[in-house]
């Protein structure tokens, strides 16, 4: 066994100290310890799979120079998510570049990786987020339910999103996973970290009426507050990458109105008490922050489940409501089933 693993596990077991994780010299983690971790936020382009895991692969390694030990890209990094015929192509096998991209990383820098993206297995297509360790090992979650226009192009998963990682338990989760009351049920006390991040987009540029404008600002400050309030619930620190480029996109799948649109930014890094320790706005552009955490639960979370189905308040949100929700997922089903799936079944 390579001694700067063994020596740390060996120390672990006689005495209750902490230790942190630093570039070179990966450790079997355990709670309590303290490691430095980075969230990317990108501006990728819509639907292009290679420009994005170049643009990935650059901003991975920024991370790791520095000194992080765990990478977090966003929800859908190898595509971005709208409407559009590119997202028809935008799906790549399980074991495929995106993941083999992570893994390399991964080893190459002795560290972790993580991301989601359109990932085929058996034919179907998942938002599969995959976290990669230096030694090959990897771990997956697919995330439940497709949100709005994301059920055109993938069907939802069904596991409890707490990966059994080496020394803890990971949480996974993307995007409106976060602000869902049901998310946090199924992590509360099963996890001491949580990591992902979202494809968050505001309400169409092209409209400047008053209740649009309203809207946007409403989404804003939800997303501001969805990392800080599921730490504040859970108790542990949360890892929030984000997307922060503009896209033009459609309204609807038969491409006739446009959509034009931007992601809200507001990558951040949060401790298990929701004190904020690293963020980027839109405004930022792309880029990488770290953050140094403390892996496990804080004593007591300062926040408690909400009993609704939403963990923020979605009323001034266009179609925030349970009901409305769901009704989004009809359509986009439907064409999954007749366009998306036979599509990538034949071009895998």
């Amino acid at each position: 066994m390579n001694p700067l693993i063994a020596v740390p596990i060996f120390l672990s077991i006689l005495l209750p100290i902490k230790f942190t994780a630093h570039a070179g010299d990966f450790v079997s983690l355990s709670r309590g310890a303290t490691i430095r971790v980075a969230a990317i936020q990108m501006k990728a382009e819509l639907g292009e799979v290679e420009i994005n895991l170049a643009k990935a692969d650059r901003l991975v390694r920024e991370a790791f120079a520095k000194q992080a030990k765990w990478v977090i890209l966003p929800e859908f990094f190898t595509s971005a998510m709208a409407v559009h015929q590119k997202m028809l192509d935008a799906a790549r096998p399980l074991d495929g570049k995106p993941t083999q991209l992570l893994k390399t990383l991964a080893r190459e820098f002795n560290g972790v990786g993580g991301g989601s993206f359109l990932a085929i297995r058996d034919g179907h297509t998942y938002n599969t987020f995959v976290l990669a360790y230096p030694d090959g090992k990897t771990f997956f979650h697919n995330k439940d339910y497709p949100t709005f226009l994301e059920n055109n192009y993938y069907l939802g998963g069904c596991d409890d999103g707490v990966l059994l990682t080496p020394g803890i338990n990971t949480g996974a989760a993307l995007c409106w996973e976060f602000v869902r009351s049901g998310t946090a049920k199924r992590l509360y006390d099963k996890v001491d970290v949580v990591l992902g991040g979202a494809c968050w987009w505001a309400p169409s540029d092209d409209l400047d009426k008053d209740e649009v404008k309203a809207e946007r600002v409403g989404e804003l400050a939800m997303i501001k507050e969805t990392p800080v309030k599921l730490a504040r619930i859970l108790g542990v620190p949360v890892v929030f990458a984000q997307h922060a480029g503009s896209y033009r996109g459609f309204v609807d799948t038969d491409g006739k109105e446009p959509y034009n649109s931007h992601f809200l930014g507001e990558t951040a890094i949060v401790d298990g008490k929701g004190k904020v320790l690293a963020r980027m706005s839109r405004e930022d552009g792309e880029g990488v922050i770290v953050a140094d955490i403390t892996l496990g639960k804080v004593d007591s979370p300062t926040e408690a489940i909400p009993q609704g189905f939403w963990i923020p308040d979605l009323s001034s949100i266009n179609g925030g409501t349970k009901e409305g929700w769901e009704r989004t997922m009809v359509p986009g089903r439907k064409y999954y089933d007749t366009l998306t799936y036979p599509h990538r079944k034949i071009r895998p």
